[in-house]
C-alpha cells in the first residue's frame, strides 16, 4: 500500500478509502490510485481485514434449487449487491430438505461468513439463534422463518394469487382450479388462500375436486390437471401455483382437445411466445432487497426485524383471456 501511495501521490488512508469503496475520494485523485494499483499489480489484503474487522468478508446464500430459473435472477442480485459490499457469496442448495438445509446453513456458519441470506425448507430455525446472538446476521427471502423473529423479503403471494383468479372470474370462468406445491410451504398456503379469496370474493363454492396440492413432479402435476379438466364437470380454467406446475400444465392443455383458460403463478421462459398469462414475481428484486436488508445489519443497524413484501404483477397474454364454452 506504501508503494501504491507513493506512486499516486497520496497518503496511505486515500488508498486505503479506494481500495474499500469509501467515500471521500475526488474521481480524479481515485483515478491516479487506480492507475498505481494496476501498475503495481497491488491486491487487497483480505486475511489482514479479517483480523482486524473481524469480517470475513463473505455471505451465505442457502436457496431451495440451484436448478430452478426462478432463483437464477435472485441469487445473481445478491451476488450484485455483496460484490458492491466487497463480500464473497457463497451458496448452496437444500433441495426442499429441511434437515439439509440446517446442515448448510450451520455449515456456513462454521466457516465465518459474516451473514446468511436463507430459502426456508423447514418450518423451525430455532438452531440459527446461537449463531445470530454470536452475530452473524441473517435475512429470509421468498417465505418467513419459523419459530424465530428475523427480517423477511416475500413477494405478495396471497394478493398475487388473488389478482390472477379474479382475472380468470371477469374473463367468465366459474370452475377453476387450483394446482399448488406441497401444502407445507408458505407460498403455497398464500397462493392458495388467495384462490380462496378471489372465489369468494365473486360467490363461488370451491369443490374439493379443483384443488390438488402436492409434490410438483410432472407425473403427479400431469394426472391431477389431466382429471380435473377431463372428469365429470371438468374445470374451465387452471390458476397454477409456480413455474414448475405451468410447464407440465402447459403440456397436458396443449393435447385436452379443448379450449382450457390458464393462468401462472411465476413467469416462465417463452411464456410471452406461447401466450401464457402470469402473475409475476421480480425474483431479482426479493435478491437485491433481501442482500441490502442483510448489509445494514452487517453495518450496525439494529433496529426490529422487518417483514417486506413485494408487490406481484399481472401480466396478460392470451391464455387467461380464453373464455369458458357456452355451458362453462
Amino acid at each position: 500500500m506504501k508503494d501504491v501511495a507513493a506512486r499516486a501521490g497520496v497518503g496511505l488512508k486515500t488508498v486505503s478509502r479506494v481500495v474499500n469503496g469509501e467515500p471521500g475520494v475526488t474521481p480524479d485523485t481515485e483515478h491516479r490510485v487506480r492507475e498505481a494499483i494496476d501498475a503495481l499489480g497491488f491486491r487487497r489484503n483480505d486475511s489482514a481485514r479479517v483480523l482486524r474487522k473481524g469480517r470475513t468478508a463473505s455471505i451465505g446464500l442457502v436457496l431451495e434449487d440451484l436448478a430452478d430459473p426462478f432463483y437464477g435472477p435472485l441469487s445473481r442480485a445478491v451476488e450484485e449487491v455483496a460484490r458492491a459490499h466487497g463480500a464473497l457469496l457463497i451458496n448452496g442448495s437444500s433441495a426442499e430438505d429441511p434437515e439439509r438445509e440446517q446442515e448448510l446453513a450451520l455449515a456456513l456458519c462454521a466457516r465465518r461468513v459474516d451473514g446468511l441470506i436463507v430459502i426456508p425448507a423447514g418450518d423451525d430455525h430455532r438452531y440459527l439463534e446461537p449463531e445470530i446472538k454470536a452475530g452473524v446476521a441473517t435475512v429470509f427471502v421468498d417465505r418467513p422463518p419459523g419459530r424465530i423473529e428475523a427480517d423477511v423479503v416475500l413477494s405478495d403471494s396471497f394478493g398475487g394469487a388473488r389478482a390472477g383468479v379474479a382475472h380468470l372470474i371477469a374473463h367468465g370462468h366459474r370452475r377453476i382450479a387450483f394446482v399448488g406445491d406441497l401444502p407445507r410451504i408458505h407460498t403455497t398456503a398464500e397462493r392458495l388462500r388467495g384462490y380462496r379469496a378471489a372465489m369468494e370474493d365473486a360467490g363461488l363454492a370451491v369443490s374439493g375436486r379443483w384443488v390438488s396440492l402436492g409434490p410438483t413432479s410432472p407425473d403427479r402435476v400431469r394426472a391431477a390437471v389431466t382429471a380435473m379438466v377431463t372428469g365429470p364437470d371438468p374445470v374451465t380454467a387452471v390458476f397454477a401455483g409456480n413455474n414448475r406446475v405451468t410447464v407440465t400444465a402447459v403440456r397436458v392443455l396443449a393435447d385436452v382437445g379443448h379450449p382450457v383458460a390458464l393462468v401462472s403463478f411465476d413467469d416462465i421462459e417463452l411464456a410471452d411466445l406461447l401466450g401464457i398469462t402470469v402473475v409475476a414475481q421480480d425474483a431479482a428484486a426479493l435478491g437485491r432487497t433481501a442482500a441490502q436488508r442483510l448489509f445494514r445489519r452487517l453495518d450496525g443497524v439494529a433496529d426490529l426485524p422487518s417483514r417486506t413484501a413485494l408487490a406481484t404483477t399481472l401480466i396478460p397474454r392470451g391464455s387467461g383471456e380464453i373464455p369458458p364454452p357456452a355451458d362453462g
